[in-house]
């Protein structure tokens, strides 16, 4: 937290990991469910893949749950986390921003944290009108301009509280903020307009099938394989996605959901008989099961629609 010297390293790398691409609000509680279940690195590197991977459903970028159990087993084999970003970034899944947030919170280092919200405020500060992908390396030069010898962890902290509390995408309170005397995007008087928004891209469109296989009200389920999209993750059976449409039967419902890289369309057709290896999990207990949100999302379609044709 500001203000102390250093913070646990293991709450720091946790939080880091888990905010990566999801909200304050969504991690806050499962941040402390996590804390709760495995205190310490060392018992979540003991801890069984398949129930960190099923505390993880719902959060998203499920690589990040496979590098978290590999990044905690590789430090607690060494007896604790490396001090310095250079050696931070060797572990399993902690690149530069997440090196730097430790080495300057956990560890008191002198480095230079850039999230997104802090990529905005200095953005807006120096009045930088182009896409923050294009501007990366004159952010990070800026940054480190501003970046202190000492309390470089409380600064990133401040920098990045700022940017999510203040400084926002939109509706941003300059009023409020005490670098608006020297921001060229609030004296322009159109501070949105700064950074550029990013350039939209077209996500291609694939096409899956999943199974339902259903017996005395219990559903069949597999497990995704290690390597590849939601790997690891309790699944419904079926074939990879495609470009291609797929067709298996008439569909009992259809769900989209959109991905970083591209948008899918999954049909959930009636199947007979478990063609590969799984386990039966009860309907009524299915929250459970640990399900990413695709799955859950497409066996909440399957009984929404059951329940209208039986109204």
């Amino acid at each position: 937290m500001p203000g102390e010297e250093t913070s646990d390293p293991y709450r720091v790398w946790l939080s880091e990991v888990m905010l990566q691409q999801t909200t304050v609000a969504a991690v806050t509680p499962r941040f402390e469910r996590f804390l709760a279940r495995w205190p310490t690195v060392e018992a979540l590197a003991a801890a069984a893949d398949e129930d960190v991977l099923s505390e993880w459903a719902g959060l998203g970028y499920y690589a990040r749950a496979r590098n978290l159990i590999a990044c905690a087993r590789e430090v607690a084999g060494r007896g604790g986390f490396p001090d310095t970003e250079e050696e931070l970034r060797k572990l399993p899944g902690i690149g530069g921003y997440t090196a730097a947030a430790i080495a300057a919170i956990a560890f008191g280092r002198r480095a230079v944290v850039i999230d997104t919200n802090v990529e905005r405020v200095v953005a807006r500060l120096h009045g930088i009108d182009v896409p923050i992908a294009e501007a990366k390396d004159r952010i990070r030069e800026l940054a480190d301009a501003l970046t202190p010898q000492v309390g470089a962890g409380d600064f990133a902290q401040a920098m990045m509280d700022l940017g999510a509390t203040i400084c926002r995408p939109r509706a941003p309170e300059c009023t409020k903020c005490p670098l608006s005397p020297d921001c060229k995007a609030f004296a322009s008087g159109e501070p949105e307009r700064f950074p550029a928004p990013k350039r939209k891209l077209v996500r291609p469109t694939k096409h899956g099938i999943a199974q339902w296989i259903e017996r005395d009200g219990c559903i069949w389920l597999i497990r995704r394989p290690a390597k590849g999209m939601l790997g690891g993750m309790a699944a419904l059976p079926g074939p990879e996605w495609t470009a291609d449409t797929a067709n298996e039967g008439p569909a009992l419902a259809r769900v989209t959901h959109v991905f970083t890289h591209f948008r899918l369309e999954l049909d959930i057709v009636a199947a007979s008989e478990p063609e590969r290896e799984g386990w039966w999990q009860a309907l009524s207990q299915i929250s459970d099961a640990g399900l990413p949100t695709l799955y859950r999302r497409a066996i909440d379609a399957v009984l929404e629609s059951r329940t209208k044709l039986a109204a």
